[in-house]
């Protein structure tokens, strides 16, 4: 092996020594080291920041449900389920209770037979409607958040994706593509730099902050952090300075373009395609001099092999002992001839014009080999499929890409999170690599090299309706209308309370958020008497009064009326433009939670068109425009983005709107989240619309950090109950009973000494909370806390009702005998 030493500078640069060793295929390595005059200036920042705070900004302390004056309903002493003895609650039960006979093609629970539907193939995004705004709802193009250097675009502009911090605020924060993300260096940081930082963090770099009190097990610590602000690679140029400014353009649902330029109306620019799971961080020169900054500091580059005619390879370790790779194509072959003139910057050639990509290597010659056969070709944007084929849903993810062309052209290097490699089907699971890289709260993930994946999630829950439903049973027998005849008397005279109550008072209020609690409520209320206490002619009354609740909100006429926004194009309310307060309404107007707010609606809707499909013509548009803000399922819908808060490369929403963000989005409630998705499936149902009611059903987290905590306090039933409301059929799909278990015994069960919140010393509307969840694994405890005498009713939410809860409880408590009848049946068979 021959060493040469060559020297090699370009004019006005510091000249430093190059080592040049020929390596394999009889192409040579040079290596750069910094000139000895800049070694110690300045220091490898590999600390970043930390930030342990919340950031409330459109957030409010207030806890997330009405608190209504309720007059308490005594239950009688002498009702065989008036008693908290389980035994006594148990025996009324089996009393009522008629096994179900079972056959090879159909199942009967109860008083209703359930067979299971052939579902032809379904293509799910289809426009709900297309068709502008009622006029009723007044337009408006004054948001008061700017669209801050957003090169106009003729599509609705998203509002809660991963790329927002590039156009809010001081547009400084970071974006994560995962398992990637860049920041705007804007100057900051020791080495001042105008470029973009590319940062990736390691498991081992994480924060964690205090440890919980001994009494929860295993002492877990209350949150973990990623630092941001740790530059370990910059894509820069030497035009970058204080005149420049970042612009985006073509923002999509998984894309946008992100572009820094040296100053307003400039033609030169570094553009940066920014797509989820990227596998290099790309960035388009046109006409600059290249420059590649660190302020992890380089401790050497080495020139290496080309793997593609065209592309140069240079091979980087930072004083952090991390690899990096660095490509760069040219668009008209020039070499960029990169130099180290110190240990914070590689300078290439003026003028240049090209693709340069950046990518950690941890893995070696395997993850360089890798690297190599991907370079020259990135993703542009992503096209999005799914379809449904009776309880089979099967999506794909297609990357446009630019780049290298040709017969021979690189397939995309993306990554894949831990829950898309689980549904990986087809030839997609073929094309994974072993090539893995640390997300900041996704897990591990996996670098698949493919043009497209193909995804697969099986047993979808077809079945699912307004009444209670356990996904553990087989199908055909996991929905319920079947109470006994004890507790539907029981739950009657519940009722009977909760049904005189004013409807119009709790549901005319300032929150679209409370406001659609309140009518969800009282509909899952109507719904119990009419259909699993079989009193139509009781329900009828109550459903007059919540018809014409609704009608205040479906006629624009409440207390902050939704408007139209046409600068953002999307459906908010008119609070924060009256009152100047981002917060109001939790920051629905900011685009905060809507998918939260509107779902409330859209289950209402879904069972007054359910128990009255007259009602369903005059108010079906303004239910459609709740879903298309939300959720819109089609590109040729131009009044809203496609799927504002639902992130398909995450597989969950995202909750904050137009707020600038040091953690990025956040996803806040779990559980509210899939209630989006139920009742939109729902209304799907009762409307007809196929590819709504087959939409796949989804399952405080942030970007860069997850803390055990919420917006209104750090209480233990605050931070679980949040991913539990509200208690509706979809939860025994989306909290599985192990965890439940798991939940209630470590912490809740006031049986448990170790306990450190009994459930039975949580006082207001989350002990009704908790025990409701509680059905879902205990049903009988459940009814038995409901169907206590002197119930105290602050312990039900003003979201929920107690009838709904009996009712819910009764209802889990069948599936019980049920799930002990297939029990038997699988072991008599098992045995023979």
């Amino acid at each position: 092996m021959m060493h040469l030493h060559l020297v090699h500078a370009l004019p006005g640069q510091v000249i430093n020594e190059i080592s040049f060793t020929t390596g394999p295929f009889n192409q040579p390595s040079l290596t750069q080291y910094p000139p000895t005059t800049t070694i110690n200036q300045p220091s490898p920042a590999t600390s970043g920041i930390i930030n342990t705070g919340l950031e409330t900004d459109g957030r409010t302390s207030i806890q997330p449900f009405p608190t209504p004056s309720v007059p308490p309903v005594t239950i009688p002493t002498g009702s065989p389920l008036a008693t908290s003895s389980s035994n006594t609650s148990a025996a009324a039960y089996s009393k009522s209770f008629t096994s179900p006979k079972i056959n090879s093609t159909r199942r009967y629970f109860g008083r209703r037979a359930v067979g299971q539907a052939m579902i032809d193939q379904t293509e799910v995004f289809q426009p709900v409607a297309t068709q502008a705004p009622p006029r009723h709802i007044l337009q408006r193009g004054d948001h008061p958040a700017p669209r801050l250097n957003i090169v106009p675009q003729s599509s609705p502009l998203s509002t809660n994706k991963f790329y927002a911090n590039f156009f809010l605020g001081s547009q400084d924060q970071g974006v994560w593509t995962h398992p990637y993300s860049l920041t705007w260096s804007k100057g900051t940081r020791s080495i001042r730099s105008w470029g973009m930082a590319v940062s990736h963090i390691d498991a081992d770099q994480r924060v964690f902050g205090p440890r919980a009190s001994s009494d929860v097990p295993g002492s877990p610590a209350q949150y973990y952090i990623n630092p941001v602000a740790i530059q370990s690679i910059i894509i820069s140029a030497t035009e970058l300075g204080n005149s420049s400014i970042l612009t985006t353009d073509s923002l999509q649902a998984f894309s946008a373009n992100a572009n820094l330029l040296p100053q307003a109306g400039s033609s030169s620019r570094i553009t940066f395609p920014l797509v989820q799971g990227m596998g290099l961080i790309t960035g388009v020169y046109t006409n600059l001099q290249l420059v590649i900054q660190s302020g992890v500091l380089f401790r050497s580059v080495s020139v290496g092999a080309r793997s593609w005619s065209g592309i140069f390879k240079y091979q980087i370790t930072l004083e952090d002992n991390k690899s990096w790779l660095l490509y760069a194509t040219p668009h008209n072959g020039q070499d960029p001839q990169l130099s180290l003139v110190s240990n914070t910057e590689l300078r290439g050639v003026p003028n240049w014009s090209g693709v340069v990509q950046i990518a950690k290597n941890p893995s070696g010659s395997t993850g360089e080999y890798i690297y190599d056969n991907a370079a020259g070709v990135y993703p542009t944007s992503m096209d999005l499929a799914a379809s449904t084929f009776g309880q089979t849903g099967t999506y794909h993810f297609e990357w446009r890409k630019a780049g290298l062309t040709g017969a021979n052209e690189p397939k995309l290097l993306m990554f894949a999170l831990p829950h898309h490699v689980e549904s990986f089907a087809g030839p997609t699971p073929f094309a994974r690599t072993p090539l893995r890289l640390q997300t900041t709260t996704k897990g591990i993930a996996t670098a698949v090299v493919a043009d497209s994946w193909t995804l697969v999630e099986a047993n979808l829950p077809v079945d699912m309706g307004f009444s209670p439903w356990n996904g553990s049973l087989p199908r055909g027998s996991r929905s319920t209308t079947y109470l006994s005849p004890t507790a539907i008397d029981i739950i009657n005279k519940v009722a009977e309370s909760e049904i005189a109550q004013d409807m119009g008072n709790q549901t005319d209020l300032d929150s679209m958020y409370f406001s659609g609690k309140a009518l969800s409520k009282f509909a899952a209320l109507v719904y119990a008497i009419h259909k699993l206490c079989d009193e139509p002619d009781f329900a009828r009354v109550g459903l007059s009064q919540l018809k014409v609740a609704f009608a205040k909100f479906s006629t624009n006429q409440q207390r902050y009326p939704l408007v139209y926004d046409t600068a953002w194009k999307g459906l908010v309310s008119s609070g924060a433009y009256i009152t100047g307060n981002a917060g109001q309404d939790f920051g629905n107007t900011y685009y905060n939670d809507h998918h939260f707010h509107y779902a409330y609606f859209i289950h209402a809707a879904a069972i007054i068109a359910h128990l009255d499909p007259q009602w369903l013509q005059m108010n079906k548009e303004w239910v459609n425009l709740l879903v298309r803000d939300a959720a819109n399922p089609s590109t040729s819908d131009q009044y809203f983005p496609f799927s504002r808060a639902f992130d398909w490369y995450h597989g969950h929403s995202w909750a904050k709107g137009l707020f600038e963000s040091a953690d990025a989005k956040d996803e806040e409630s779990s559980s509210e989240d899939a209630f989006f998705a139920y009742a939109m499936k729902m209304w799907g149902k009762v409307t007809g619309d196929s590819n709504m009611h087959l939409h796949p059903l989804s399952i405080q987290l942030f970007e860069n950090k997850v803390d055990a905590t919420t917006y209104f306090g750090t209480n233990r039933e605050y931070i679980h109950g949040i991913h539990m409301l509200p208690l509706l059929p979809y939860s025994s799909l989306t909290r599985p009973s192990s965890f439940i278990t798991q939940e209630w015994t470590q912490i809740f069960d006031p049986s448990n000494p170790s306990a450190p919140n009994p459930a039975s010393t949580i006082q207001g509307g989350w002990k009704g909370i908790l025990y409701a969840n509680l059905a879902l694994i205990d049903p009988r405890q459940s009814w038995d806390f409901f169907a206590q005498e002197n119930f105290d009713m602050s312990w039900i939410d003003g979201g929920a009702s107690r009838t709904w809860y009996l009712a819910w409880a009764a209802g889990m408590f069948c599936f019980s005998f049920l799930l002990l009848e297939f029990l038997l049946v699988d072991w008599k068979m098992t045995a023979a």
